[in-house]
């Protein structure tokens, strides 16, 4: 027998769960997969709950968006595109889904060296130890050659990357973002550290033209996002800093010079969920009207499960 004071629960007020409000109910649940079955089945299977409302919710905005001709911003880091995820942003640009990308110089590395060569991301541990890391000429050569190009004819730097990868043919550039923003015209725009890439360790890097062709893409950036009010959306595909920190200095000038920025969708895609990204792209650009999202999971899956929904929502409205 203890020698400490028990409290007394006979004196309890209880109730029936059966008439109690309740969170989850039976018709929410998720119906099993079976082999065979549709895309639109499958998804329609998820549970009606969290992060499966958020992806469908998702899903639809991008295609009200669509359907309103509002843009719809997708904001990248360089590993969306090291998992293997450029035709799958292609596709939704060609049918209209996605009206103008936006990342960081390593997206754009990597689909430059995917579109020429076939393959990309070499192996930093081994090469940083014999100071080979990063120290491709031809990839340097094409990158750094457009920055000077975009000064030169007023273009945008993206664009001029894109435009390269035309010009020479690249044997892989049909599955290339960079060209396939050319060929539809529709902005690429390239927002630079300087210092973070690996074409800034090349002498043909100049600093004077990266920057000034990055300002240029920034103005572009920020015309697009001046446009968002009233149903335009903003995915964020694995820009943990970058990207984040243009798009609230975008919105800033653009709410700066009277522009009717609020009630958009806003959502951020990562494998982990970072500060900048939920502060400046999901919580703050949505306070005056809007709503954001936070989903978690591995680009490889999450971004062709959400083109998927955005597809098969088209098609059911």
């Amino acid at each position: 027998m203890t020698t400490f004071e028990e409290i007394d629960l006979t004196g309890l007020k209880t109730y029936s769960a059966k008439q109690r409000v309740s969170k989850v109910k039976t018709d929410e649940e998720a119906v099993p997969p079976k082999a065979g079955m549709t895309v639109r089945e499958f998804l329609n299977g998820l549970p009606s709950i969290l992060k499966a409302n958020d992806l469908m919710a998702v899903a639809r905005a991008v295609v009200n968006a669509r359907e309103k001709g509002k843009p719809v911003i997708v904001m990248l880091g360089g590993h969306v595109i090291k998992t293997g995820c450029s035709p799958i942003l292609v596709d939704l640009a060609e049918k209209g889904f996605a009206t103008h990308f936006a990342s960081n110089g390593a997206a754009a590395i990597h689909d430059t060296e995917l579109a020429r060569f076939g393959h990309t991301s070499e192996d930093v541990a081994s090469q940083l130890e014999d100071g080979s890391f990063g120290m491709a000429a031809d990839t340097a050569a094409l990158v750094n050659e457009a920055s000077r190009k975009a000064v030169s004819s007023g273009k945008g730097f993206g664009e001029s990357v894109g435009a390269a990868l035309i010009e020479e043919n690249a044997p892989f550039s049909n599955r290339a973002l960079l060209a396939c923003c050319a060929k539809l015209n529709i902005p690429y725009t390239l927002h630079i550290a300087i210092g973070t890439d690996i074409v800034h360790q090349h002498p043909t890097a100049s600093g004077a033209a990266i920057g000034e062709a990055s300002m240029r893409d920034f103005r572009i950036f920020a015309a697009t996002v001046s446009k968002l009010g009233g149903g335009g959306v903003v995915l964020n595909f694995g820009s943990a800093v970058v990207m984040p920190e243009v798009f609230l200095k975008a919105l800033a000038v653009a709410r700066n010079l009277k522009k009717d920025v609020t009630n958009f969708t806003t959502a951020n895609f990562d494998m982990i969920q970072h500060y900048r990204p939920n502060v400046n792209v999901v919580n703050r650009p949505v306070l005056k009207g809007g709503t954001g999202y936070s989903i978690t999971g591995h680009h490889e899956i999450m971004i062709p499960l959400l083109a998927a929904a955005i597809q098969e929502s088209a098609v059911i409205l």
